[in-house]
Protein backbone atom coordinates (compact mmCIF):
# COMPACT_ATOMS: atom_id res chain seq x y z
CA UNK A 1 0.00 0.00 0.00
CA UNK A 2 1.37 3.40 -1.02
CA UNK A 3 0.48 6.59 0.86
CA UNK A 4 0.54 9.49 -1.59
CA UNK A 5 1.52 13.10 -0.90
CA UNK A 6 -2.06 14.34 -0.49
CA UNK A 7 -2.88 11.64 2.06
CA UNK A 8 0.36 12.31 3.96
CA UNK A 9 -0.42 16.04 4.08
CA UNK A 10 -3.88 15.35 5.50
CA UNK A 11 -2.36 13.06 8.12
CA UNK A 12 0.18 15.75 8.99
CA UNK A 13 -2.56 18.37 9.36
CA UNK A 14 -4.53 16.09 11.67
CA UNK A 15 -1.37 15.48 13.70
CA UNK A 16 -0.96 19.24 14.13
CA UNK A 17 -4.57 19.66 15.25
CA UNK A 18 -4.28 16.76 17.68
CA UNK A 19 -0.89 17.79 19.05
CA UNK A 20 -0.56 18.87 22.65
CA UNK A 21 -0.42 21.80 23.29
CA UNK A 22 -3.21 21.27 20.79
CA UNK A 23 -3.73 23.49 17.79
CA UNK A 24 -7.25 22.04 17.68
CA UNK A 25 -7.86 22.79 21.35
CA UNK A 26 -7.69 20.45 24.30
CA UNK A 27 -11.21 19.00 24.10
CA UNK A 28 -11.54 18.59 20.33
CA UNK A 29 -7.88 18.29 19.39
CA UNK A 30 -6.00 16.33 22.03
CA UNK A 31 -8.77 14.45 23.81
CA UNK A 32 -10.93 13.65 20.76
CA UNK A 33 -9.09 13.89 17.44
CA UNK A 34 -5.87 12.69 19.07
CA UNK A 35 -7.29 9.49 20.60
CA UNK A 36 -6.50 6.31 18.61
CA UNK A 37 -10.14 5.20 18.73
CA UNK A 38 -11.25 8.36 16.88
CA UNK A 39 -8.10 8.66 14.80
CA UNK A 40 -8.64 5.15 13.47
CA UNK A 41 -11.81 6.33 11.73
CA UNK A 42 -10.13 9.51 10.45
CA UNK A 43 -7.08 7.66 9.13
CA UNK A 44 -9.32 5.00 7.58
CA UNK A 45 -11.26 7.69 5.71
CA UNK A 46 -8.04 9.31 4.47
CA UNK A 47 -6.47 6.02 3.32
CA UNK A 48 -9.70 4.58 1.96
CA UNK A 49 -9.87 1.62 4.36
CA UNK A 50 -12.28 2.52 7.17
CA UNK A 51 -12.68 -1.04 8.47
CA UNK A 52 -8.97 -1.62 9.00
CA UNK A 53 -8.56 1.88 10.44
CA UNK A 54 -11.23 1.33 13.08
CA UNK A 55 -9.93 -2.13 14.01
CA UNK A 56 -6.35 -0.87 14.34
CA UNK A 57 -7.45 2.23 16.28
CA UNK A 58 -9.45 0.14 18.75
CA UNK A 59 -6.56 -2.32 19.23
CA UNK A 60 -4.13 0.51 20.00
CA UNK A 61 -6.63 2.43 22.18
CA UNK A 62 -6.80 -0.50 24.63
CA UNK A 63 -3.09 -0.07 25.38
CA UNK A 64 -3.44 3.63 26.17
CA UNK A 65 -6.93 3.54 27.67
CA UNK A 66 -5.61 4.76 31.04
CA UNK A 67 -3.01 7.20 29.69
CA UNK A 68 -2.92 10.54 31.50
CA UNK A 69 -0.55 13.45 30.88
CA UNK A 70 -0.22 15.43 34.13
CA UNK A 71 1.43 18.77 33.46
CA UNK A 72 4.26 18.40 31.00
CA UNK A 73 4.86 14.72 31.70
CA UNK A 74 4.21 12.49 28.70
CA UNK A 75 5.00 8.77 28.74
CA UNK A 76 3.74 8.24 25.18
CA UNK A 77 2.43 10.73 22.63
CA UNK A 78 -0.94 9.51 21.32
CA UNK A 79 -0.79 12.14 18.55
CA UNK A 80 2.11 10.29 16.94
CA UNK A 81 0.53 6.94 17.74
CA UNK A 82 -2.68 8.00 16.01
CA UNK A 83 -1.37 9.65 12.85
CA UNK A 84 1.92 7.84 12.38
CA UNK A 85 1.39 4.50 14.11
CA UNK A 86 -2.06 3.73 12.70
CA UNK A 87 -1.14 4.53 9.04
CA UNK A 88 2.04 2.42 9.34
CA UNK A 89 0.04 -0.41 10.91
CA UNK A 90 -2.50 -0.31 8.07
CA UNK A 91 0.33 -0.38 5.51
CA UNK A 92 1.96 -3.34 7.27
CA UNK A 93 -1.29 -5.29 7.60
CA UNK A 94 -2.29 -4.81 3.98
CA UNK A 95 1.26 -5.21 2.68
CA UNK A 96 1.75 -8.55 4.45
CA UNK A 97 -1.66 -9.84 3.45
CA UNK A 98 -3.02 -10.15 6.99
CA UNK A 99 -6.74 -10.11 7.71
CA UNK A 100 -7.61 -6.87 9.58
CA UNK A 101 -9.65 -8.69 12.22
CA UNK A 102 -7.05 -11.40 12.84
CA UNK A 103 -5.10 -11.58 16.09
CA UNK A 104 -1.81 -11.24 14.18
CA UNK A 105 -2.94 -7.93 12.68
CA UNK A 106 -4.01 -6.56 16.07
CA UNK A 107 -0.75 -7.68 17.70
CA UNK A 108 1.29 -6.01 14.96
CA UNK A 109 -0.73 -2.79 15.33
CA UNK A 110 -0.18 -2.79 19.10
CA UNK A 111 3.57 -3.32 18.79
CA UNK A 112 4.02 -0.65 16.09
CA UNK A 113 1.84 1.78 18.02
CA UNK A 114 3.92 1.39 21.16
CA UNK A 115 7.15 1.89 19.21
CA UNK A 116 5.86 5.04 17.53
CA UNK A 117 4.59 6.32 20.89
CA UNK A 118 8.16 6.47 22.14
CA UNK A 119 9.18 8.45 19.06
CA UNK A 120 6.20 10.75 19.60
CA UNK A 121 7.47 11.65 23.06
CA UNK A 122 10.58 13.14 21.46
CA UNK A 123 8.39 15.13 19.05
CA UNK A 124 6.21 16.34 21.92
CA UNK A 125 9.13 17.73 23.92
CA UNK A 126 10.55 19.21 20.73
CA UNK A 127 7.29 21.12 20.21
CA UNK A 128 7.30 22.34 23.81
CA UNK A 129 10.93 23.47 23.54
CA UNK A 130 10.33 25.50 20.38
CA UNK A 131 7.24 27.04 21.98
CA UNK A 132 9.47 28.45 24.72
CA UNK A 133 10.98 30.77 22.11
CA UNK A 134 7.54 32.22 21.34
CA UNK A 135 6.85 32.54 25.05
CA UNK A 136 9.98 34.64 25.43
CA UNK A 137 8.76 36.92 22.62
CA UNK A 138 5.39 37.18 24.37
CA UNK A 139 6.93 38.26 27.68
CA UNK A 140 8.92 40.98 25.92
CA UNK A 141 5.72 42.21 24.23
CA UNK A 142 3.97 42.36 27.62
CA UNK A 143 6.84 44.36 29.12
CA UNK A 144 6.56 46.87 26.26
CA UNK A 145 2.77 47.02 26.53
CA UNK A 146 2.33 45.63 23.01
CA UNK A 147 -0.58 43.34 23.90
CA UNK A 148 -1.79 42.99 20.31
CA UNK A 149 1.38 41.04 19.56
CA UNK A 150 0.13 38.31 21.89
CA UNK A 151 -2.37 37.25 19.21
CA UNK A 152 0.60 36.39 16.98
CA UNK A 153 2.42 34.66 19.83
CA UNK A 154 -0.59 32.56 20.87
CA UNK A 155 -2.24 31.74 17.53
CA UNK A 156 0.36 32.29 14.82
CA UNK A 157 3.88 31.34 15.89
CA UNK A 158 2.96 27.96 17.45
CA UNK A 159 2.08 26.73 13.96
CA UNK A 160 5.79 26.90 13.20
CA UNK A 161 6.47 24.58 16.16
CA UNK A 162 3.87 22.11 14.99
CA UNK A 163 5.06 22.39 11.38
CA UNK A 164 8.57 21.39 12.45
CA UNK A 165 7.74 18.75 15.09
CA UNK A 166 4.36 17.40 13.93
CA UNK A 167 3.59 18.06 10.27
CA UNK A 168 6.95 17.37 8.62
CA UNK A 169 7.79 14.17 10.61
CA UNK A 170 4.30 12.78 10.00
CA UNK A 171 4.45 13.43 6.25
CA UNK A 172 7.94 11.96 5.85
CA UNK A 173 7.38 8.85 7.98
CA UNK A 174 3.96 7.97 6.54
CA UNK A 175 5.18 8.37 2.96
CA UNK A 176 8.03 5.99 3.77
CA UNK A 177 5.56 3.44 5.15
CA UNK A 178 5.44 1.31 2.01
CA UNK A 179 9.25 1.17 1.89
CA UNK A 180 9.28 -0.02 5.51
CA UNK A 181 6.73 -2.73 4.73
CA UNK A 182 8.80 -3.94 1.75
CA UNK A 183 11.89 -4.16 3.95
CA UNK A 184 9.94 -6.05 6.61
CA UNK A 185 8.72 -8.56 4.02
CA UNK A 186 12.28 -9.20 2.87
CA UNK A 187 14.22 -9.20 6.15
CA UNK A 188 11.49 -10.08 8.66
CA UNK A 189 9.50 -13.06 7.31
CA UNK A 190 6.23 -13.93 9.03
CA UNK A 191 7.61 -17.22 10.38
CA UNK A 192 10.84 -15.67 11.63
CA UNK A 193 11.79 -15.18 15.27
CA UNK A 194 11.64 -11.39 14.99
CA UNK A 195 8.02 -11.32 13.79
CA UNK A 196 6.95 -13.94 16.32
CA UNK A 197 8.53 -11.82 19.05
CA UNK A 198 6.75 -8.75 17.69
CA UNK A 199 3.39 -10.54 17.77
CA UNK A 200 4.03 -11.87 21.28
CA UNK A 201 4.88 -8.43 22.65
CA UNK A 202 1.90 -6.94 20.85
CA UNK A 203 -0.46 -9.50 22.37
CA UNK A 204 0.72 -8.59 25.90
CA UNK A 205 0.43 -4.81 25.56
CA UNK A 206 -3.41 -4.63 25.79
CA UNK A 207 -3.21 -6.53 29.09
CA UNK A 208 -0.79 -3.90 30.37
CA UNK A 209 -3.21 -1.11 29.39
CA UNK A 210 -6.13 -2.81 31.16
CA UNK A 211 -3.97 -3.46 34.24
CA UNK A 212 -3.05 0.22 34.48
CA UNK A 213 -6.74 1.15 34.19
CA UNK A 214 -7.71 -1.32 36.95
CA UNK A 215 -5.00 0.09 39.19
CA UNK A 216 -6.61 3.51 38.87
CA UNK A 217 -10.29 2.59 39.30
CA UNK A 218 -10.26 -0.36 41.74
CA UNK A 219 -10.09 0.59 45.41
CA UNK A 220 -11.05 -2.71 47.10
CA UNK A 221 -10.81 -6.40 46.26
CA UNK A 222 -14.55 -6.82 45.68
CA UNK A 223 -14.34 -4.39 42.73
CA UNK A 224 -12.59 -7.14 40.78
CA UNK A 225 -15.86 -9.10 40.68
CA UNK A 226 -17.36 -6.63 38.22
CA UNK A 227 -14.30 -6.84 35.98
CA UNK A 228 -14.15 -10.64 36.04
CA UNK A 229 -17.88 -10.86 35.34
CA UNK A 230 -17.49 -8.66 32.26
CA UNK A 231 -14.44 -10.65 31.18
CA UNK A 232 -16.45 -13.88 31.50
CA UNK A 233 -19.26 -12.46 29.38
CA UNK A 234 -16.87 -11.39 26.61
CA UNK A 235 -14.24 -14.14 26.61
CA UNK A 236 -16.24 -17.22 27.61
CA UNK A 237 -19.80 -16.47 26.50
CA UNK A 238 -19.00 -14.38 23.41
CA UNK A 239 -21.21 -11.44 24.42
CA UNK A 240 -20.43 -8.29 22.41
CA UNK A 241 -20.09 -4.77 23.81
CA UNK A 242 -23.76 -3.85 23.35
CA UNK A 243 -24.93 -7.02 25.07
CA UNK A 244 -22.52 -6.48 27.96
CA UNK A 245 -23.76 -2.89 28.34
CA UNK A 246 -27.40 -4.07 28.50
CA UNK A 247 -26.56 -6.70 31.11
CA UNK A 248 -24.68 -4.08 33.11
CA UNK A 249 -27.73 -1.81 32.90
CA UNK A 250 -29.95 -4.57 34.31
CA UNK A 251 -27.61 -5.05 37.24
CA UNK A 252 -27.53 -1.29 37.82
CA UNK A 253 -31.34 -1.22 38.07
CA UNK A 254 -31.30 -4.20 40.45
CA UNK A 255 -28.70 -2.49 42.64
CA UNK A 256 -30.80 0.69 42.64
CA UNK A 257 -33.86 -1.26 43.82
CA UNK A 258 -31.83 -2.93 46.57
CA UNK A 259 -30.60 0.42 47.84
CA UNK A 260 -34.20 1.66 47.96
CA UNK A 261 -35.27 -1.41 49.95
CA UNK A 262 -32.57 -0.68 52.53
CA UNK A 263 -34.31 2.60 53.31
CA UNK A 264 -37.78 1.09 53.81
CA UNK A 265 -37.41 -0.66 57.23
CA UNK A 266 -36.85 2.64 59.01
CA UNK A 267 -39.95 4.13 57.39
CA UNK A 268 -42.05 1.05 58.15
CA UNK A 269 -40.91 1.04 61.78
CA UNK A 270 -41.92 4.65 62.22
CA UNK A 271 -45.40 3.89 60.81
CA UNK A 272 -45.93 0.97 63.21
CA UNK A 273 -45.02 3.17 66.16
CA UNK A 274 -47.62 5.74 65.14
CA UNK A 275 -50.32 3.03 64.89
CA UNK A 276 -49.58 1.84 68.42
CA UNK A 277 -49.99 5.36 69.74
CA UNK A 278 -53.39 5.68 68.07
CA UNK A 279 -54.56 2.37 69.64
CA UNK A 280 -53.65 3.64 73.12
Amino acid sequence: MQINVFQAVLLGLCACLASMPGMGGTSFGNYTLGRPLVAGLVVGLILGDVQTGIIVGAAIQVIYIALVTPGGTVSADVRAISYIGIPLSICAIRGMGLSPDSSAAKDMAAALGAAVGTLGTVLFYGTATVNLLWQHIGWKAVEKGDFKKLYLVDMGLPWISHLICSFIPTVIITMAGSIMVDLMKVYLPMEGIAMKTLFTVGSLLPAVGVAILLKQVITKASDFLTFFFGFTLAACMGVNLIGAALIGGFFAVINYKIQLLKLRPAVAGAGAYDDEEEDI
